[in-house]
């Protein structure tokens, strides 16, 4: 059975931590200064564990074993969101160099490698999955070009060159090299820990579709512009979000959610009546049907307010990812790992937030797998887990990791 080393993962886990660390969580925005001081670290451990690593043109780190035999891909993402949580994301990562050390040290499978990933901009700084989207060949220069940081207009040529990427190859998978793609992450929800469970096998990962709704009305004065004359661009995108929140219950689907994420009013101060406002939104479900029932509804609505407000209201869709099933071989490989480590204590179950893994599933077999978050919180500097259900988890992982590979050998 292959097995990992507990504080060499948790030692690893906790140096990547030091990478921006804020409060308890980790604040690591895509192509900062400190998020490539931290592909340059991940860099030298996938090379200690025996890996070819490289950083490539638009921020993979990528580390390729050299074994001759049957091989997995595995790995998540290292960027955080803004004041985020340690473990998003950067738990998988370190999970997939622990895995190709652990099965490089197993004397029965000395044929057999991990190759290990570190996505860029799995979070959606710039743009959602544009690391795995560029690996499996979905990503194009013209998009690129028209991609700008969400936080602060920065150009995403002008990040890739300041962080020293303009100009490298970007990886590209090479076809028949993988048995397919895991994945590690916290839950980032309640369900495990309310449950008393240690481990949950994803089924299907949720599609996203997200939008940029702009408002544009007349800035005036606040004191003096009569009500009855007033273009609001505030009030249009405040119409706007209480007509989904009315009108989305009454289609949604057991499952679905959709967030206001950010809503901004310009010039955004209390004496001027906003000349323009931006608002973004997003909906997931796991269903397309269902998301193209929110898609409809979504475009009538914003037709409606526009029709009975004196604002102009555009709307543009920013992304559409696919819901993914997940490889039901995996699936059981994962179950059957828990199973053999923490008996009754593991659940198949949904992921409600995307993954780089629903990008690889296009192109291989994928599996995903999830440890407990405390109090289901993510997103947020507050974000932990249990290091017992760290290690857990791992040694999870590994277990099914080396069944999938003696069985590519087989």
């Amino acid at each position: 059975m292959v097995k990992i080393n507990p504080d060499r993962l948790l030692s690893d886990l906790r140096t990547l931590r030091t990478f921006g660390t804020y409060k308890t969580g980790v604040h690591r925005p895509t192509y900062s200064d400190i998020d490539m001081q931290s592909r340059r670290w991940l860099v030298e451990r996938m090379t200690d564990a025996s890996l070819t690593a490289t950083i490539d043109g638009i921020g993979n780190v990528i580390g390729r074993s050299p074994a001759p035999g049957p091989k997995l891909l595995l790995g998540s993402h290292v960027e955080t969101q803004p004041h985020g949580g340690w473990l998003d994301g950067a738990m998988g990562v370190i999970f997939a160099i622990e895995m190709a050390r652990a099965v490089a040290e197993d004397p029965a499978l000395q044929d057999c490698g991990v190759d290990a990933a570190a996505w860029a901009d799995e979070e959606g700084h710039y743009m959602s999955f544009i690391g795995s989207r560029s690996f499996i060949g979905d990503v194009t220069e013209a998009e690129i070009d028209g991609v700008e940081s969400k936080h602060d207009g920065t150009p995403l040529r002008d990040a890739l060159a300041s962080a020293g990427l303009a100009g490298l190859p970007r990886a590209v998978l090479e076809a028949d090299r993988y048995l397919g793609f895991l994945e590690a992450h916290i839950e980032q929800g309640p369900t495990l820990e309310s449950m008393a469970q240690k481990i949950g096998v994803v089924t299907s990962i949720v599609g996203t579709w997200q939008y940029e709704i702009i408002a544009e009305g007349i800035q005036n004065h606040a004191g003096t512009t009569a009500m009855s004359l007033r273009r609001d661009a505030g009030r249009a995108l405040i119409k706007l979000a209480h007509a989904i929140d009315q009108h989305f219950p009454e289609i949604a689907a057991e499952r679905s959610v959709w967030t206001v994420g950010d809503l901004r009013l310009e010039p955004g101060a209390p004496a001027i009546v906003p000349g323009r406002a931006r608002m973004l939104f997003q909906f997931r479900d796991a269903d397309p049907r269902q998301l193209a029932r929110f898609a409809a509804a979504f475009d009538d609505l914003v037709a409606a307010v526009a029709a009975d407000d004196p604002c102009s209201i555009t709307a543009k869709q920013l992304s559409a990812s696919t819901p993914s099933l997940m490889h039901p071989g995996f699936q059981d490989a994962l179950s059957a790992a828990a199973e053999q480590h923490v008996p009754g204590l593991h659940q198949r179950m949904p992921s409600g937030a995307g993954h780089d893994a629903q990008i690889l599933a296009n192109v291989m077999p994928a599996g995903m797998m999830f440890i407990p978050s405390i109090g289901g919180i993510s997103h947020h500097w507050s974000e932990d887990s249990d290091e017992a259900d760290i290690v857990i988890g791992g040694q999870v992982l590994a277990t099914a990791v080396g069944d999938i590979l003696a069985k590519g050998r087989a």
